[in-house]
């Protein structure tokens, strides 16, 4: 596996479990990139954007559009791919704790 497979699939666990963190299981792209940019990932809001729409395609997020501000909100099957009940290709498998 190459690094930047890793971190890809590392941005799309962090997004998936701000996610589940947040008020109602969604945030705005803004607060999305945000998350990502705590956990140390600096990314443009274009990556954002691509990252979202592929954990849309996967079901474990869905995508609303306000006022051209895409706002995701997590599925149950996201949900049980941040908590790691279910794995996804391309989704990095959370940690035991």
């Amino acid at each position: 596996m190459s690094f930047k497979t890793l971190l890809i699939e590392d941005q799309r666990l962090v997004i998936l479990r701000s996610l589940k963190e947040m008020q109602g299981y969604e945030a705005n792209e803004s607060i999305v990139d945000s998350c990502l940019d705590a956990y140390g990932h600096n990314v443009s809001r274009d990556q954002v954007r691509n990252h979202l729409a592929w954990l849309d395609e996967q079901g474990l997020i869905t995508i609303r559009t306000v006022s051209d501000c895409q706002i995701a909100r997590l599925t149950g099957r996201g949900e049980d791919v941040a908590t790691g009940q279910a794995t996804v290709p391309g989704v990095k498998r959370p940690r035991a704790n």
